[in-house]
């Protein structure tokens, strides 16, 4: 299965490059960035980051504000009233634990017990964890969304794979670490571009000869 998984990367590598977003060196903004993305597409994530980021320059500023105030300056983000309490709450729990509003003690954590203490927080889950881990520390922890979940599957990479939860745990030990941050970003690309949940575009799919679905004829040549 690493080898099928292999040359999948490669193809999609081949399809879309290099993967090399911009994400913010202070792993705080990046676990902020991963709270705002959640429910809501990367456009929205960005705005309601950036409007955030000029309300609060400074999380002592996040610290004196109020959960309405906080959720004023992400609503662009979609779920306010539910993110900004989340996102006031683990400031707060850095505070009382670690005397400032800093995650960069992870870095000296293996990533069992990073990814732990991520999904102690409110508001993060297995796939939220891991983007952290990917994103702010470079460790090779994937992450699977909807949209991997949805190729994946329909690529039979994995089995028992009913959640995303579930097909992030099993796939993380056959994803070699190399090749990690590009196969994540290139599987949501192709998700979103070609693999779609409805009318995919199987015609131009680089991954026909792989996909047992699309040789099944599930979804014709559309």
């Amino acid at each position: 299965m690493t080898e099928k998984i292999q040359r999948i990367a490669a193809k999609l590598k081949n399809t879309y490059g290099e993967q090399r977003p911009k994400w913010p060196e202070d792993p705080l903004d990046v676990l902020v960035l991963t709270v705002l993305s959640q429910a809501t597409s990367d456009a929205n994530r960005d705005r309601a980051f950036q409007s955030f980021k000029r309300a609060f320059p400074t999380y002592d500023r996040v610290m004196a504000a109020s959960d309405e105030e906080v959720a004023r300056s992400i609503a662009s983000g979609g779920l306010a009233p539910q993110k900004a309490p989340r996102i006031k709450a683990i400031v707060a729990r850095l505070e009382e634990e670690r005397g400032d509003h800093s995650l960069g003690f992870l870095a000296s954590m293996d990533d069992e017990a990073a990814m732990n203490y991520l999904q102690s927080l409110p508001g993060i889950g297995p796939k939220s964890a891991a983007c952290i881990m990917l994103f702010a520390f470079g460790r090779p922890i994937f992450p699977v969304d909807t949209h991997i979940h949805r190729v994946v599957s329909r690529l039979k990479l994995v089995t028992d794979n009913s959640t995303p939860e579930k097909t992030q745990a099993k796939l993380q030990p056959l994803v070699l670490p190399e090749l990690v941050y590009d196969f994540h970003l290139n599987l949501i690309e192709h998700g979103r571009q070609i693999c779609r949940a409805q009318r995919p575009r199987c015609g131009d799919c680089c991954l026909m000869g792989d996909c047992p679905v699309n040789r099944d004829g599930a979804f014709g040549s559309s």
